[in-house]
C-alpha cells in the first residue's frame, strides 16, 4: 500500500513535466513566428490528453510540427503512442505522418539540393521514430518481465503440485507397508485365537482366545481406517462405540462404569466423536497398564458448547499373589499416547488435562460441540 502511495506522487509530477517542459521549450525556442508559438503551446496542451488517446495528442502535435515549434510535444505523444503498442503498420503510418507535417513547409518553401533532400528526410524519420521505438520497447520489456512473473508463479505452482504428489504417494507407500506388515501379523494372531477357540477344552481359555480374536480383528480394522485403506470411515471408533469400548473393558477385568449424558445424545462431527473415542480408550489402556484392579469412572457431560469427558480412576488393586506368580500388567516405561492425544484435541480446539487426583489419577478433556 505504501508502494502506491509513493508512486501516485511520482506519477503526478512526471505528467505534469511532459506538459510543462515542452511548453517551457516552445517559450524560449519562438522564433517570433505567431503560427509557431500558437501551435507549439497547443501541442503542448494536447499532451493531457495522450493516457487517454496518445493518437489525438499527435494529431494536436502535426501543426505544431509543421510551425517547427512542436518537437518537444511531437516527441512524447510519439514515445506514448510507442507505449500503447499497437499494431507495427500502424506505428509507422502515424511516424510517417509526423515526418511528413514536419518536411512539408521546409521542401515547400526552400529550394534544397538533392543531398540535403535526403538528409533531411532521414533526419526527420529518425527524430520522429526514435520515441517511437523507445516507447515500444520499454512496453515490451513490461510485458515480457509480466510474463516471466506469471510464469515463474506457474513453475512454482508446478512444483509445489509435484512435491505433494510426491508427498502423496510416498504416504501411501508407507501405509500399504504397514498395512502388509503389521496386518499379517494381526490376521495370523486372530487365526491363531480362532484356531485356539475351536480346539481348547476349557471355557476360560475358549472364552479369552474368542476375544483376543476380536480384539485382533478390531485392530485391524482400526488400522486400515487410519491409514484410509478401508471403503467408508468406521463407526467403531465413533463416540457411540463407547459403551461398547467399556463393555469390552469389563470382559477384560476392568471394574468400569460409564455415565453419558450426552455423546449418545447429539449427532457430533466426526472428528469431535472419533477424539472423544481416543480418549476414553486411552484412559482405560492406561488405567489396565498403571492402576490394574482399580475402579474407573467415565463421564461424558456437556452444554450448548462444549462436551466434557472425564475418567477418574482409584488406587490399584493389584494382589500379592498376582504379582509374585509375575502375572501384573507391563506398565512400560511410559509412552507418547497421551502427548499424540493433546495433540489431537487441541487441533479440534479443545483441551486435555491429566494429572493425579487424591484418590488416584484423573483425565479431563473438553472439546467443542460442534455437530455435523
Amino acid at each position: 500500500m505504501s508502494g502506491l502511495a509513493e508512486s501516485r506522487p511520482r506519477r503526478v509530477l512526471l505528467d505534469v513535466l511532459a506538459v510543462l517542459l515542452p511548453a517551457v521549450a516552445v517559450l524560449l525556442a519562438q522564433n517570433g513566428s505567431t503560427w509557431a508559438l500558437v501551435t507549439g503551446l497547443i501541442a503542448s496542451a494536447g499532451l493531457v490528453l495522450r493516457h487517454w488517446s496518445p493518437r489525438v495528442a499527435l494529431v494536436l502535435c502535426l501543426p505544431g510540427l509543421a510551425g517547427g515549434l512542436g518537437w518537444a510535444a511531437a516527441f512524447v505523444a510519439l514515445f506514448r503512442l510507442g507505449r500503447a503498442r499497437a499494431h507495427t503498420w500502424w506505428l509507422v503510418g502515424w511516424v510517417s505522418l509526423a515526418a511528413a507535417s514536419a518536411l512539408a513547409p521546409v521542401l515547400i518553401w526552400q529550394s534544397l539540393p538533392p543531398s540535403d533532400v535526403a538528409l533531411t528526410v532521414t533526419v526527420v524519420l529518425i527524430a520522429a521514430g526514435s520515441p517511437t521505438v523507445i516507447g515500444t520497447l520499454i512496453a515490451t520489456r513490461a510485458q515480457l518481465t509480466t510474463s516471466m512473473r506469471r510464469l515463474q508463479a506457474a513453475t512454482d505452482a508446478e512444483l509445489s503440485a509435484k512435491a505433494d504428489t510426491a508427498r502423496a504417494e510416498e504416504r501411501a507407500r508407507i501405509a500399504r507397508e504397514i498395512h502388509d506388515a503389521v496386518g499379517h501379523h494381526v490376521t495370523l494372531i486372530a487365526v491363531e485365537a480362532a484356531a485356539l477357540a475351536a480346539t481348547s477344552a476349557e471355557p476360560d481359555v475358549r472364552e479369552s482366545a474368542i476375544r483376543v480374536r476380536g480384539l485382533a480383528k478390531e485392530a485391524l480394522g482400526e488400522m486400515r481406517s487410519t491409514l484410509g485403506l478401508a471403503a467408508e470411515e468406521r463407526d467403531s471408533t465413533s463416540a457411540r462405540a463407547i459403551p461398547e469400548l467399556v463393555a469390552r473393558a469389563q470382559r477384560s477385568g476392568v471394574r468400569v462404569t460409564l455415565s453419558d449424558e450426552c455423546s449418545q445424545a447429539v449427532q457430533l462431527s466426526s472428528g469431535v466423536s472419533r477424539a472423544v473415542y481416543r480418549v476414553v480408550q486411552e484412559a482405560l489402556t492406561n488405567v489396565s497398564k498403571h492402576a490394574p484392579g482399580a475402579e474407573v469412572l467415565v463421564e461424558l457431560t456437556g452444554d450448548d458448547d462444549l462436551l466434557r469427558v472425564v475418567v477418574r480412576n482409584g488406587a490399584p488393586m493389584l494382589s500379592a499373589r498376582a504379582v509374585s506368580v509375575g502375572n501384573a500388567p507391563d506398565v512400560g516405561r511410559g509412552g507418547s499416547g497421551l502427548a499424540g492425544l493433546s495433540e489431537r484435541v487441541r487441533m479440534l480446539g479443545g483441551t486435555l488435562d491429566a494429572a493425579p487426583s487424591d484418590e488416584g489419577f484423573e483425565l479431563r478433556a473438553e472439546l467443542p460441540l460442534t455437530r455435523s
